[in-house]
């Protein structure tokens, strides 16, 4: 097995973002402490089918009350690779997301758009052999936020992806192709460079849309190397 090719950091976004406000409050000042690693797990958890439910993927029905969730109704599916393409198999990829109207079902989102009570936005599923997922969600819609007196977040999802052991769970978000507040958004400025903005993209994928039902969007996560994904919490990648 070959070693870890380096990163661009030419690519990666500053820890200090003045137009992304709360970056002024929580970038470090200092420079950072290496801790020691200690009693911190290296393996572990190991997920297996019968630790999710039959619904936990598909969103449209997990979280159903009474009647189907509003809004558009998509496919998204893609693969998990290694930095040599190779598919990531086994591993537990989690996806949370505001509704159709922008709003997130917690209990700090005080965004005037109403809750759906057939949508909770919160899925999971484990890759397969390939290394593929698929969730049946809704797009989700952008909401507003205070960075400015008129800021929008894009249309978003947020993903999670569990590593072979607790340190190494990654989260990272995806856009959609076409997206206008795409590049307004602060937070897409704060990356430095196009093409890492454009792996954070999700593309139309109409040869895997169902007709009369859905459309399909795909978005394919590369785990290390020169073309992976940006990851929110752990630049260095798996």
């Amino acid at each position: 097995m070959s070693g870890f090719r380096a990163r661009d950091w030419q690519v990666q976004p500053p820890a200090l973002t003045p137009d992304y406000k709360t970056t002024r409050l929580r970038a470090p000042s200092a420079p950072l402490i290496t801790m020691p690693e200690g009693c911190a797990p290296e393996s572990g958890p190991v997920f297996g089918q019968g630790d999710l439910g039959p619904l936990d993927h598909d969103l449209l029905q997990n979280h159903v009350q009474d009647g189907a969730p509003i809004g558009e109704r998509i496919l998204l599916h893609g693969r998990v690779l290694d930095q040599e393409a190779r598919p990531v198999a086994g591993t537990l990829v989690e996806v949370w997301q505001a509704n159709a109207g922008g709003r997130y079902r917690h209990r700090n989102d005080r965004y005037l758009a109403p809750l759906d009570p057939n949508f909770g936005g919160c899925g999971r599923t484990l890759t397969d052999d390939a290394g593929g997922y698929r969730f049946h969600t809704l797009r989700p819609g952008p909401y507003p936020w205070p960075n400015s007196d008129n800021s929008w977040r894009p249309a978003h999802i947020h993903v999670s992806i569990m590593g072979s052991g607790f340190p190494q769970r990654l989260i990272t978000q995806l856009y959609f192709e076409g997206d206008p507040l795409i590049p307004l958004c602060p937070i897409v400025q704060a990356v430095p460079d196009a093409s890492a903005i454009d792996r954070l993209t999700a593309r139309l994928d109409l040869a895997a849309a169902s007709p009369f039902d859905c459309l399909a969007y795909r978005f394919d996560i590369v785990l290390r190397g020169r073309r992976a994904s940006l990851f929110e919490n752990k630049l260095e990648g798996m």
